[in-house]
């Protein structure tokens, strides 16, 4: 019978490992499971979880075959299982093993029987689970399940340590980690468990040592730290100073423990002694981590309401752009254009849609990876079956990117906080990038983000990232989805009046203000304009923030500019005593999301005291202006003590009469003078503001140019990439086929000469200017007059055909025709072989003759008696 542990009450006494490890192995794994717990101590503080591929309809012998081996209590995993530091957890067959808070869970496997990925499936869990204090062993055996997982853990801090392949009796799944850039140890099976514990006993794997750094050494702490940083800006040209410290300093810890080196100052002189190091803690800080279709209420959403509008907005068909900032090995990128086909071919009248999706990373190997667009075997747990069948082809150890995905990317290698961005995009996704970024940086982004985006664009992060103060510059389309759609102040002010309900106009100097509204030859439109300017309340328009977008009417009353810098901020301009209860009324409506009244209030304008109330209400029509609130200010009769005021100096005024009149014409005199140099002044601001706009207008040129030469680098990058593989493709099938001494002839459909060796030139009079002729047309010392026929019976039936044909010279030739496949599967012409079998036609004609010879009757006289 096998044990099974099973926990005898929630509340039971346990006692905390201090790190999960999970094991993974299969083909030839028990042998080095044996090696690894053989060689585990009795109290490391450590627990262990090993996830095997067994044969879900037979009963495990495992756990009694490893208790042999070692002196920590092996027990088969039940359901809630609560993990005990010094144990051996092993999963019971036909079940996935999963954890939470600690406590192992099993689950019966959602996909058919065969293709479970079960490693990868609690090394995911595990890594959520215990983020740095987990740990992944990969052991032999077949395929990649690991892989994903051992990612996981990468991205939570955790270690992964892998047996090495040559210890290994498959080396398989351990190989498949090591390519992956994923293993932070190497090392036989038996001597995995004494770096293991090494690892976690290390200093700097206690709680955040260096963050929690206090006292007069935390300076030279840090000072070391940043020395290091610089030494890895110096050799890979990226600064990470605006990362969060946090995270910079967990994964220089990581390192530090994985070299059992105790001082920032030791790690320091180890960097700048190996400068293989200071590469290995770039590719750690970057934290390339991704999967295809990950967070999939994202793509869903996108699928179903972003793509689909963004469609039906250009009725007549064309090109979407779409920018992947930071797609590291391209899942991301690929899961973008593959949702974007599925919204195509959903369509109830298809039109002539593209996507050209830039897809950029700052490390180069994984933008050379992303490019080749191949993936290992274990993705099929994040692809659904439909889709695996529909955008990849199945290459040898995994899936390849069918190339209608991959025509719609372009890869190159980008620093997003450095170089320029792209422009007039659809789409940005920089998914799980800001939640390693400074503060400071992320604001700086938000504002790049807005100018490479089209009006109306959209902008989908992570699900942990928000765009912090950027409210005014985006709208969120979904709280949880974390897809946000681009809010542009200019474009909503110029569309104001073609909305009948946003009665509202732009102050007379604004150029918008004088030019044509749509349908202005309407005189009903003209009328309203005028209406609208002189008779309706003055308003202002605003963000969530207070910060003022848009002025209507005449705000003078309500509003003046406050002293020192300039500041468009609905409560620094409204007037003393107004401020405050403005702010309480705003808020209120901003929480309720309904309408809001201030009640008339006392303001002293100029010295006249007067009474003014507001009515607040956040906007949610037009969709332009859903998110922006307005504020309607209206008058109220003033306070009765000021009308009595005004009275009395009525009375004075009409008793000084004739002293004022003097004054009048020289009052009168001044005005006309103040009058014509405001009018100058408003010349002068007039050109300054035409000014502005062309300063403007060459800034936004330049940085479209930018742009542009940016883009442009992009693409020929990519393209040298694939003139370089094909150049090197091109030699290598050359060297292959003149070195197989067989002469080789490739004609299209059309039977054209596609392409020929060497070789072929003795059998044909083919020169370099024949590629394109008819092979009918070719000279040849064959006698071979069905050689068309038979290549287009090949074509015809797909079936290969032999022959043995004559030429001259007393040469024979063994003909094979062969169906041309491309890459996808397609037939493309015919490949012809020509194999010489002068010598065995001649050695057959001569044991002919042989045979002949034997046979013929002998001729003589009768024999006499």
């Amino acid at each position: 019978m096998t044990s099974q542990h099973k926990p005898s009450s929630p509340v039971a006494a346990q006692t905390k490992p201090l790190a999960i490890v999970g094991i993974g192995a299969s083909a030839g794994g028990l042998e080095a499971l044996e090696q690894f717990l053989a060689n585990v101590p009795a109290a490391s503080g450590l627990a262990f979880v090993v996830v095997q591929h067994l044969d879900p309809d037979k009963e495990s012998s495992l756990v009694p075959l490893l208790q042999r081996v070692t002196l920590l209590p092996v027990l088969q995993v039940a359901d809630l299982t609560p993990v005990e530091a010094d144990h051996v957890y092993v999963a019971p067959p036909g079940f996935e093993v999963s954890i939470l808070n600690g406590v192992l869970h099993l689950l019966k496997p959602a996909g058919a029987r065969g293709h479970g990925l079960p490693i990868d499936f609690f090394l995911r869990a595990l890594a959520v689970d215990q983020q740095a204090n987990a740990a992944g062993v990969i052991l032999s055996g077949m395929g990649s399940d690991g892989t994903m997982g051992a990612r996981a853990l990468k991205e939570k801090a955790g270690a992964v340590l892998v047996q090495s392949p040559d210890t290994a009796k498959f080396e398989a799944m351990p190989r498949s980690v090591i390519d992956a850039s994923l293993a932070d140890m190497v090392a036989p099976a038996a001597q995995l468990p004494r770096r293991l514990l090494a690892y976690f006993a290390h200093p700097m794997m206690a709680e955040n040592p260096l963050d929690a750094q206090t006292g007069p050494q935390a300076d030279s702490l840090h000072s070391a730290l940043e020395k290091v940083l610089i030494l890895v800006r110096a050799q890979t040209g990226h600064d990470f100073s605006l990362y969060k410290k946090g995270t910079v300093y967990r994964r220089i810890q990581r390192r530090m423990a994985i070299h059992q080196i105790g001082t920032a100052d030791a790690y320091l002189r180890h960097v700048r002694e190996n400068a293989v190091e200071a590469e290995l803690l770039y590719k750690e800080l970057l934290i390339g981590v991704t999967s295809f279709f990950r967070d999939p209420e994202v793509w869903e959403h996108l699928r179903q309401q972003v793509f689909p509008r963004l469609v039906r907005s250009r009725p007549e068909g064309g090109a979407l752009r779409a920018w992947v900032a930071a797609c590291s090995t391209g899942e991301e990128a690929y899961t973008l254009a593959m949702v974007f086909a599925e919204t195509v071919a959903e369509l109830e009248e298809p039109a002539n849609f593209s996507l050209q999706i830039f897809a950029t990373d700052l490390e180069k190997e994984s933008v050379a990876r992303a490019r080749k667009g191949v993936y290992p075997e274990n993705i099929s747990a994040d692809v659904s079956p439909e889709r695996l069948e529909r955008f990849f082809t199945r290459v040898p150890g995994g899936y390849r990117v069918r190339q209608d995905i991959r025509s719609m990317v372009v890869f190159a290698q980008q620093s997003i906080a450095s170089d320029p961005p792209f422009a007039r995009l659809d789409v940005l996704s920089c998914r799980n990038l800001l939640i390693y970024l400074e503060a400071e940086l992320q604001q700086k982004l938000m504002p790049l983000f807005h100018h490479s985006l089209n009006p109306g664009g959209i902008l989908v992060l992570g699900s942990a990232e928000t765009i912090g103060q950027s409210s005014d510059l985006f709208m969120p389309l979904g709280a949880k989805t974390r897809i946000y759609r681009r809010l542009d102040a200019a474009a909503r002010v110029g569309s104001f009046p073609a909305y009948p309900d946003a009665v509202m106009s732009a102050p007379a100097h604004m150029p918008s203000a004088r030019k044509p509204l749509p349908g202005a030859g309407s005189l009903q439109v003209l009328a309203d304009q005028v209406l609208a300017r002189k008779f309706a309340p003055a308003a202002v328009l605003v963000t969530a923030q207070g910060d003022i977008v848009y002025f209507s009417g005449k705000t003078g009353k309500y509003l003046e500019p406050a002293a020192g810098k300039a500041n468009l901020n609905l409560f620094a301009m409204a007037r003393a005593g107004l401020s405050q209860p403005l702010s309480e009324v705003f808020h209120r409506a901003l929480r309720q999301q309904a309408a809001a009244v201030l009640e008339p209030v006392s303001v002293s304008v100029d010295g006249v005291a007067m009474a003014f109330g507001a009515t607040v209400e956040p906007l949610e029509t037009p969709e332009a202006l859903q998110g922006l609130v307005m504020v309607v200010f209206t008058d109220a009769p003033p306070p009765r003590e000021a009308l009595d005021k005004g009275e009395a100096d009525a009375d004075h005024d009409r008793q000084v009469t004739e002293l004022l009149r003097e004054l009048t014409r020289s009052r009168e005199e001044h005005q006309s003078t103040r009058e014509d140099m405001q009018a100058a002044q408003e010349g002068l601001v007039s050109a300054n503001e035409e000014l502005q706009s062309a300063n403007e207008e060459l800034t936004t040129s330049r940085e479209e140019m930018q742009s542009i030469n940016e883009e442009l680098q992009t693409v020929n990058a990519e393209l040298q990439a694939r003139v370089d593989a094909l150049a090197r493709a091109s030699d290598d099938m050359d060297n292959l086929l003149n070195s197989t001494d067989i002469a080789t002839l490739f004609l299209d459909r059309h039977l054209n000469v596609r392409r020929f060796t060497t070789r072929a030139t003795g059998l044909f009079k083919l020169i370099a200017g024949d590629v394109g002729r008819p092979i009918t047309d070719i000279v040849s010392d064959m006698d071979y007059q069905g050689l068309a026929g038979d290549a287009r019976e090949v074509l015809r039936t797909l079936m290969f055909q032999e022959k043995e044909v004559a030429a001259s010279a007393d040469r024979w030739f063994m003909v094979r025709t062969m169906p041309y496949r491309t890459q996808d599967n397609r037939i493309d012409g015919v490949v012809i072989t020509f194999t010489d079998i002068s010598v065995a036609k001649r050695l057959e004609a001569s044991l002919r003759k042989l045979q002949t010879a034997k046979a013929k009757p002998r001729v003589g006289g009768a024999k006499k008696g």
